[in-house]
């Protein structure tokens, strides 16, 4: 059965998770921040989260971003196979709520109409937007706002298949080492493993919003998830890049078939904050 659906829906929901994700922490990225700040060592690293709990307590407080960079919104669309969306059109209707959500909001306006000609696009749009066609009749919306000081320290590794699992863990410790202090930790690490040179950006992108408590349901991934944070953590970079065991939050990992000849790995670092808000229309 068909389930018509308005594009201002879209445009609604979308205005207000922008506004959502810029000021307040996800459940689980809270979750962690706070169990972060019990397991540190480093009582510099200690004070560092403390400090960053009570921005984030401010920010919601007070409704303030909870970080000056508001980021580029980034929107994952969900869509089951059975919906019809009617009124406008689709795009157009996600960039109008991100525009509504950075101007009402009073966010930072990021975004520039063209990379080498700069000009301020003044409301933060266009947005960067994915859409995956599921079963069903109802929408998932993700909105994930990506601030560039994490953005800018992301890789994307072509390596060969002899390289194997080893060549992908050199991968992911060598992005994070590169990246530092840059990229704001405790940071969120989101792997793509596989498919081609865009698809594995797009799964290390599409793994950071997924919940940092959730594993993959792929044993040898589980595992190393679970092997690459904790050998990120024991990097020392720690929180603010200052020193400490807690330099990532979560290590998120997605994977694809590939072609016989490559491995490709992209690695896409998020901040402390890891802004995502999702709901289902």
């Amino acid at each position: 059965m068909i389930r018509t659906v308005n594009v201002e829906e879209l445009t609604k929901n979308i205005k207000e998770m922008c506004i959502e994700a810029t000021h307040f922490l996800s459940a689980d990225m809270d979750e962690a921040m706070k169990k972060a700040a019990e397991k540190e060592e480093s009582a510099l690293g200690r004070q560092i989260l403390c400090q960053l709990q009570e921005n984030l307590q401010i920010a919601g407080e007070e409704m303030i971003p909870i970080c000056q960079d508001t980021g580029m919104a980034v929107i994952f669309l969900e869509v089951g196979q059975d919906v019809h969306f009617e009124g406008g059109n689709v795009e157009d209707a996600v960039n109008e709520g991100v525009r509504q959500g950075y101007t009402e909001g009073f966010l930072r306006k990021s975004v520039v109409s063209d990379p080498i000609i700069r000009e301020n696009t003044k409301d933060n749009t266009p947005a960067v937007l994915y859409c995956d066609f599921v079963p069903g009749d109802q929408v998932k919306i993700t909105v994930a706002p990506k601030g560039f000081g994490s953005e800018n320290m992301s890789r994307i590794f072509m390596l060969k298949p002899a390289d194997g699992i080893e060549g992908v863990k050199n991968a992911v410790l060598t992005a994070v080492k590169d990246a530092g202090p840059n990229a704001c930790p405790p940071m969120v690490v989101g792997v793509g493993i596989g498919g081609t040179f865009e698809k594995c950006a797009l799964m290390a992108k599409k793994a950071l919003t997924r919940e940092v408590n959730h594993h993959s349901d792929i044993p040898y991934v589980r595992d190393l998830e679970e092997e690459m944070l904790e050998k990120i953590n024991n990097l020392g970079i720690g929180p603010g890049g200052l020193g400490g065991t807690i330099t990532a939050l979560a290590v998120n990992i997605n994977t694809y078939p590939t072609h016989i000849a490559g491995l490709p790995v992209a690695v896409n670092i998020c901040c402390h904050v890891n802004r995502h808000s999702v709901r289902m229309i």
